[in-house]
């Protein structure tokens, strides 16, 4: 069922968005980039009578809005919404129309055949549902409800077939969220998971960096914008002007780890070799151009690039080394072996990086207690994320390190009913509702309980992959981010969120 407000009238491929106003009428919105839906709105005050009597939504469910006195809205394809009925009439601000059989309310073109309209979005939606990955009973209406999101999410970018993070306010196709997509699609649609892929690679630079957003217009690979909460801190004036530099602009690597998910479930060396030489170039790239201080330990020039953008790893400044990212990066040395070994090449010079990177990130991160993270290129930063913990997905830790890791992971400071916090709890700057200060993130859990496999604790992984999955069953919503402290929407989070939604169906289809 939707809701019309967190779960809006749509379709896959569509930009129109059905809505719930807050005086009981509907209005229909498009998704743009950049674009607030409140400055996309087609139809607004929509209303249907019968008579002098206002005719109200009896249920909304994911093929049709059915509403009293038998009229139906329904998507006769991804540009037109049609009113199906007899009767009745449509009024909205500035316009009304009869209902009587077939309507066409927003597109342009004229559809009349209402019972073959309702007849085929029913189809469409039932076969959709049939591919969903089998998942445990008491799990799957939220599983039905991150599935139906999952569809609604893909548009066309550029002429492609795009899973979009929401269709509030995230209309492209983001980097690192693509990958996270791609694992819940590979269960039903390979083809289309291997898509997402190929998308951002087909707009990889010359250079090797993969781009942070394939866009309507185009692509985002570098930038001179800051997270508010940054420019308001940072920014210097000359003569009133801020100073800012064009930076390059990515997202956390993880493009081979999520290459070699998907041929886990639907193995195709095709694939494999046509990717392999631009996930060795994005490799490079992070050691060429995001290694400033030549240490060998790559960093992020920008929050954008590290996906975190409002941690409070950035107080200290717009760049930064949190010891997720080398992590990524041995785990990647670690899956271009698999992907080699796959193509009947020799991993074993990629198996040697991913050791000595991890040994590298020990000799000089490794504190004792934890790994540091350093921000403006020398300072430790004091403030405690789970990203302390992300040494653990490399499964190359000394035993003694990683099992100092799940002690802080299993204790007060990050383990509650509702793990993980993105700040620590009993850290000062610990705030449940403020973006990435806090509230849990699916995928920081994701890549935590994948870690603890690859780091031989199968036992707190299962234990974190519970806690988590009760956490979105009972929380209301698929969201961006929950706050672990209520298990709730957290602040400003944005409702029908794709990865959450994607990492959702994977753990739970896990979980069997």
């Amino acid at each position: 069922m939707l809701d019309l407000r967190e779960r809006p009238f749509t379709e896959r491929g569509s930009r129109l968005l059905v809505m719930a106003a807050d005086d009981g009428s509907l209005r229909v919105a498009e998704a743009l980039y950049e674009t607030r839906l409140d400055d996309t709105t087609v139809r607004a005050g929509l209303r249907f009578y019968a008579g002098s009597r206002e005719l109200r939504v009896r249920r909304a469910l994911p093929h049709r809005v059915e509403f009293d006195g038998d009229v139906t809205l329904a998507f006769a394809d991804p540009d037109t919404l049609v009113a199906v009925g007899e009767g009745a009439r449509a009024v909205w601000d500035g316009g009304e129309t009869a209902v009587d059989g077939c309507v066409t309310l927003a597109g342009e073109r004229t559809v009349t055949d209402g019972a073959k309209v309702l007849a085929e979005a029913a189809e469409r939606w039932a076969a959709w549902f049939a591919r969903m990955p089998a998942v445990p009973g008491e799990l799957r209406e939220r599983a039905e409800q991150a599935w139906w999101t999952l569809a609604v999410n893909l548009v066309r970018i550029q002429g492609r077939e795009s899973l979009i993070p929401s269709k509030y306010g995230y209309v492209g196709l983001w980097n690192w969220d693509s990958y996270f997509h791609a694992i819940a699609l590979r269960h039903a649609d390979p083809a289309l998971a291997r898509e997402q892929i190929r998308i951002l690679l087909d707009n990889q630079r010359p250079d090797g960096l993969i781009p942070d957003v394939v866009h309507d217009h185009g692509v985002l690979a570098e930038t001179t914008d800051l997270p508010r909460s940054d420019l308001a801190r940072l920014a210097q004036h000359v003569g009133g002007e801020p100073i800012r530099h064009v930076v390059p602009v990515t997202k956390p690597p993880l493009t081979a780890w999520a290459v070699w998910k998907i041929h886990e479930v639907d193995p195709d060396p095709g694939f494999l070799a046509e990717v392999y030489e631009p996930l060795v170039r994005s490799q490079q790239w992070w050691f060429a151009h995001s290694d400033p201080d030549g240490d060998g330990l790559a960093e992020y020039l920008h929050p954008y690039s590290s996906g975190l953008d409002d941690s409070p790893i950035w107080d200290g400044g717009p760049r930064a080394e949190p010891p997720d990212l080398n992590s990524y990066l041995a785990l990647q040395y670690d899956r271009l072996g698999d992907i080699a070994a796959a193509l009947g090449k020799d991993p074993g010079e990629w198996r040697a990086r991913a050791q000595a990177l991890v040994d590298r990130m020990v000799e000089r991160r490794w504190n004792g207690r934890r790994f540091v993270t350093k921000v403006a290129g020398a300072a430790d930063a004091d403030v405690r994320t789970p990203l302390d913990l992300m040494p653990l997905l490399t499964g190359r830790l000394p035993a003694e390190i990683a099992d100092r890791l799940v002690q802080d992971l299993t204790s007060p400071a990050f383990w509650g009913e509702r793990p993980v916090p993105t700040v620590a709890f009993d850290d000062p700057r610990f705030d449940p509702d403020a973006m990435w200060r806090g509230p849990v993130w699916l995928n920081v859990n994701y890549l935590l309980i994948d870690g603890l496999r690859r780091s031989g604790r199968p036992d707190v992984a299962a234990e974190l992959a519970a806690r988590t999955l009760a956490m979105v069953r009972d929380g209301g919503g698929l969201y961006e981010y929950w706050n672990p402290l209520t298990g709730r929407r957290a602040g400003r989070a944005t409702t029908g969120f794709g990865w959450s939604s994607a990492l959702f169906v994977d753990l739970a289809h896990a979980a069997l």
